[in-house]
């Protein structure tokens, strides 16, 4: 991880001492400790790499155990997980008494993807040191990374390869004219010294833009006096975009402030020579990773300045207020890690990164949403925006859920690269179909949905009797289709909350009001009039139907099959016709809008193209009289008799509209 550190460097008498504490063990190992001392990990790691290799005698083993817990602190350091894991692993494996290895290794181990030996690492550190807050946040994450896993969110990250270099490059930043700003230590970078702590060169700030065509370019160095020899980087925008903030590390390993925020104007096309602010004078500890809320109100920052909860917290100072001090965010957004990489997408919406909230390991990323009482709540971003590696600098794209971010992920080297984050919008539809009783679409139809979010559309149905709407989840709607020459109709639903696509089908079939309108599925019993049960559902949809057109009257039409005498079918039918209309009484239709008729078998069924569609014998345009249906087989002879049985009813006058 090459990042621009954000610890105090240790007083030159520390590293003194500790060369001469060590100084009995050998000079290369002094040389290793001072390295390590001073913050030069890359250069520590690899000193007591060439240290442990070399002892192999039995009576080194502890002085082998205590080495590998160095080299592990030196990788961990520079972000190299796994080879950090498996040097604790060794210190262990050597007798190294402090059992703060075995918590690193688990550490370790939840960064680079292997939870359940995290878990059993982090269970064995908590056997001893059951109140340890590290281990039982780093053991709930390791927990939860597997189900994180499982269930990733509809995000969709890609590497953005044009902006990334054989070395790291990070905390990229959106300006208010759509440039694409961020740190990077490639090898085309100012000056030519490397750093101590990375090995990599040190860190300055590029740009990129894109053409006439709105294809993103090549990035180049930022413009004007920025970039110098020491370490650029993590940088925010003041809301009308002249003044750039930054990061800035010094060359010398040995200042007294390896990090401040400094800032610099932009005139014309060029960036000014980059100058410590006044709102902070402390130079003893690290500022840096400043992030500006959308009013321009409050710098937040990161830094280890006393008062912090963990390693480094982030805070904010207002940035006109004389006399104003530097604040806390307190231990909803801090805890005792790593706070870092603030971005205020609002005033009170940031986007962080942290290793000391529960996570997939390494820094996760967080949003934190400022509540009207003054608490935040924080929220993991989840998988994929999340890994076990480390992510972190996000930067949104104006008006929506997409943008930039940075991780190590992918890289054995623990270099940074950024990548490209969407949030795809949720495809919620409804379609369906308009038709009448008989199945045939009509065209023009209207329909209207009403959604408790005060939400309401109309469309109008296509030759085919199609429509759809797009839709939002969790609303409750209610829809309604209507035509010329048809009676309403009305349905609800409510869309799902889940975060996914979705589409509904809902269809519509109107009945006429000019024709008679079959009642499917009424049943009785042989030869009586009595309703059998399973015609409740057919008949209650025809009790909603009266209901959402109130102002209609009907007639209730019963017709028979050829089968007995016509007074007979006639009485018959009389009897049926009125114990449908008993029913639609009794579920509180007005008695003043119904009449009923017993047609017998006088009407016998035209078939239609519905009828055809299910019964292919049968023409369409075909009447089912007694003279047809003498011609027929007897198993079509049943089928005939069993069309001509039928319900029906018809609108025998009307004071509505739609």
């Amino acid at each position: 991880m090459n990042r621009i550190l954000l610890t105090a460097l240790t007083a030159i008498v520390a590293a003194t001492l500790a060369v001469i504490a060590s100084g009995c063990r050998g000079p290369k190992l002094a040389t290793a400790d001072a390295q390590m001392e001073r913050g030069e990990y890359f250069d520590a790691s690899a000193s007591y790499r060439k240290i442990y290799n070399k002892l192999k005698r039995p009576a080194d083993r502890p002085l082998r155990g205590e080495v590998a817990f160095k080299m592990a602190e030196a990788d961990r350091r520079l972000g190299r997980a796994g080879r950090a894991a498996a040097a604790y692993r060794n210190a262990l494996r050597y007798g190294y008494p402090d059992s703060i290895a075995l918590l690193r290794m688990a550490t370790m181990l939840h960064a680079s993807g292997k939870y359940p030996e995290a878990i059993d690492a982090y269970s064995q550190y908590l056997a001893s040191n059951p109140r340890d807050a590290e281990a039982q946040s780093g053991l709930s994450g390791a927990r939860q990374a597997a189900r994180m896993k499982a269930m990733p969110t509809r995000y969709i990250v890609k590497q953005q390869k044009l902006f990334n270099s054989r070395r790291a490059d990070f905390s990229p930043v959106l300006d208010s004219e759509g440039r694409l700003y961020f740190t990077t230590t490639n090898e085309k970078v100012t000056g030519t010294s490397r750093s101590e702590v990375t090995g990599t060169k040190r860190c300055d700030i590029w740009v990129a833009d894109k053409d006439e065509q709105g294809r993103w370019q090549r990035p180049l160095p930022a413009e004007g006096a920025l970039n110098t020899e020491g370490d650029e980087g993590v940088i925010a925008f003041s809301p009308d975009g002249r003044t750039m903030y930054l990061t800035r590390a010094s060359k010398n390993p040995q200042a007294d402030s390896p990090a401040m925020i400094c800032t610099s104007t932009r005139s014309e096309a060029s960036w000014s020579e980059a100058r410590p602010i006044d709102l902070i004078t402390d130079t003893v500890y690290s500022y840096g990773h400043p992030a500006i809320d959308p009013s321009g109100r409050y710098l937040y920052f990161v830094s280890d300045r006393p008062g912090s909860i963990g390693q480094t917290d982030i805070w904010r100072i207002e940035l006109n207020s004389a006399g104003a001090v530097p604040e806390n965010l307190g231990m909803a957004i801090n805890t005792p890690g790593r706070e870092m990489f603030p971005v205020m997408r609002t005033d009170s919406l940031m986007y962080f990164s942290s290793d000391g909230h529960p996570g997939m390991g390494g820094l996760d990323l967080f949003m934190a949403r400022l509540q009207p009482s003054g608490v935040w709540s924080v929220r993991n971003m989840g998988v994929p925006l999340n890994s076990e590696a480390d992510d972190f600098g996000m930067t949104f794209e104006p008006g929506r859920e997409a943008g930039f971010f940075s991780t190590s992920r992918g890289d054995a080297r623990g270099y940074d690269h950024i990548y490209s984050f969407e949030l795809p919008d949720l495809k919620i539809n409804i379609s369906g179909y308009v038709t009448d009783l008989e199945e045939e679409p009509i065209a023009g139809a209207t329909v209207k949905i009403v959604g408790d979010d005060g939400s309401n559309r109309r469309a109008v149905t296509r030759d085919d009797g199609s429509f759809s709407f797009p839709l939002d989840r969790g609303v409750r709607y209610a829809m309604l289709a209507g035509a010329n020459g048809y009676l309403n109709a009305r349905q609800e639903f409510e869309s799902d909350t889940a975060a996914a696509d979705a589409d509904y089908a809902v269809d519509f079939m109107l009945a006429s009001l000019t024709r008679p309108n079959v009642v499917e599925n009424i049943f009785y019993d042989f030869d009586k009039a009595t309703l059998r049960p399973e015609s409740t559902e057919a008949l209650d949809a025809l009790v909603k139907t009266l209901q959402e057109n109130p102002g209609i009257n009907v007639e209730m039409g019963s017709h028979t099959d050829r089968v007995g005498s016509d007074a007979y079918n006639v009485r018959l039918s009389e009897r049926r016709a009125k114990s449908v209309t008993d029913y639609l009484i009794g579920a509180g239709i007005d008695p003043s809008r119904l009449s009923w008729h017993g047609y017998g078998k006088s009407q016998p069924k035209k078939v239609t193209r519905r009828i055809n569609r299910l019964y292919q014998q049968f023409a369409e345009g075909t009447v089912l009289d007694e003279a047809f249906i003498a011609t027929l087989s007897d198993e079509d002879r049943d089928a005939a008799d069993q069309i001509n049985r039928r319900t029906e009813f018809r609108v025998t006058s009307t004071d509505f509209s739609f």
